[in-house]
């Protein structure tokens, strides 16, 4: 009896293992392009500590977000739902008071569930993260203040299990952490999407810096957690959120606005150094963690759990991902959808009669970008692509459809080819879907009525006419 007790013993000892309820630490960071990173082919910066972290987990090649702005896709982050469901379809307005999200799932799972960092979702009532202090809440800090990792350390001390979101606030503007001589500026290879000038390049250095100060900030909060003893039982996520505030990246539906980088890693339980095509959207997120706690998801949230991928058990999760962005108060009002497969991506610009502006990046001051002025002023018969790099900024057709697995940046638009009419009628025909399961009338919602709405909590689900 005693040996059949010794033989059972192991098999006992790694069925706990594997059922044990994980810790949860989502790093989050800010307007960071993910192929800016060398992780997904940026041929520039520095990021030992995130290249370490993926040669210990799994890599995303395709995960997105429904909205390239900061509020909306860290509203779908937390809560599970699309803009339009959970009410924050506009940057720097509001979800709904009765939206749902990661402390109102976890906790009753006997989960502790706490933010630090950079928020910026509201109201609280959705949203009623423990507050955790150590890291500098606000983006546009210049400076921003010294980082100190005493409060999550405690947090991570505490006896229950833990959900800790860190949401740094590197590489938001302004461009001023980090070490930009590490770029030297006539070295740097720019991306297709953006004009070369003197004065892009600087700035595309100090971004970079401030990648590599992101990665070393994030080097520190991994160690803290070895140091906790508490990292074999806890999942790690680092997401980079929606593009940078270059051109083409933020504020826009193209694969360097809404595509992110994604990692996850979880010793004996995550594949090490491996990479996965499943597509995934930060809707699934939510729903994900909710499984891997022992909970079941509630019928309001719009994502799916890829459980069975982190564990190895798929290699396909969605169909397709998502993408809205109303420009108010961004701008003028300039409506777009899409959607991709994660081969092809399909845009919609609702009022492509109207030009692009986006007040923060083609304007002056402090957080915005002075590079601009020298595409506008860049002498044509010297630089051409400084003038087609504005052109496609800011005047857009009714369609676009790129071949995203061979045209990462979405230069060629294929959407008039009739080599490509069955892709983009099967394209444009679930993102139909998609908005009328949403309630989304398009242009109708990119109103300075709806979005005063938003930011009075009012609903706004469905109550649209098609």
């Amino acid at each position: 009896m005693r040996q059949l007790l010794y033989f059972f013993t192991p098999l006992l000892l790694l069925s706990c293992v594997a059922n044990a309820t994980p810790n949860f630490l989502i790093i989050v960071g800010d307007d960071c392009t993910y192929n800016d990173l060398p992780l997904y082919g940026g041929q520039n910066a520095k990021t030992p500590n995130l290249d370490a972290l993926a040669a210990r987990g799994l890599t995303f090649n395709q995960a997105y977000l429904a909205s390239a702005m900061c509020q909306p896709c860290r509203a779908e982050l937390y809560s599970g739902q699309y803009p339009m469901s959970n009410g924050c379809a506009w940057n720097h307005s509001a979800s709904r008071p009765e939206t749902r999200s990661l402390p109102h799932y976890l906790r009753p799972l006997g989960y502790r569930v706490g933010i630090a960092g950079k928020v910026h979702v509201k109201p609280d009532a959705a949203f009623p993260f423990d507050a955790v202090e150590g890291f500098d809440p606000s983006c546009v800090r210049a400076p921003t203040n010294p980082h100190d990792l005493s409060g999550m350390k405690h947090y991570l001390a505490g006896e229950e299990p833990f959900c800790l979101v860190i949401g740094l606030t590197e590489p938001h503007v302004p461009w001023i952490m980090g070490d930009a001589s590490q770029y030297p500026r006539k070295k740097l290879k720019l991306p297709p999407n953006l004009a070369d000038t003197p004065e892009t390049r600087g700035h595309f250095a100090d971004y970079l810096a401030e990648i590599t100060y992101m990665d070393s900030q994030i080097g520190e909060i991994l160690a803290a957690l070895e140091e906790s003893g508490k990292a074999e039982e806890t999942l790690v996520i680092f997401t980079s959120e929606q593009g940078s505030q270059f051109p083409g990246c933020k504020w826009t539906n193209w694969n360097t606005g809404l595509h992110t980088a994604f990692i996850a890693a979880w010793p004996g339980t995550v594949a090490e150094g491996k990479r996965t095509e499943a597509l995934i959207q930060y809707a699934d997120v939510a729903p994900t963690l909710i499984e891997l706690a022992g909970g079941e998801t509630e019928p309001q949230i719009d994502g799916t759990s890829f459980a069975a991928v982190l564990k190895g058990e798929a290699d396909k999760h969605r169909d397709f991902a998502y993408g809205i962005h109303n420009n108010l108060p961004e701008g003028p009002r300039y409506p777009i959808r899409s959607v991709t497969d994660g081969r092809f991506r399909y845009i919609r610009n609702l009022l492509h009669e109207e030009l692009y502006i986006e007040k923060h990046l083609m304007g002056g001051g402090r957080l915005n970008n002075p590079y601009w002025a020298t595409w506008m002023g860049d002498d044509p018969m010297k630089q051409p692509n400084s003038y087609e790099a504005i052109k496609r900024y800011m005047s857009r057709p009714a369609e676009q459809l790129y071949h995203t697995a061979e045209d990462s940046y979405e230069i060629e638009n294929l959407a008039g080819d009739e080599g490509y009419a069955g892709v983009k009628a099967k394209l444009s025909a679930a993102l139909d879907a998609w908005m009328k399961a949403e309630g989304d009338p398009g242009a109708a919602v990119d109103t300075i009525e709806a979005l005063q709405a938003s930011r009075k909590g009012e609903h706004l689900h469905g109550s649209f006419e098609n």
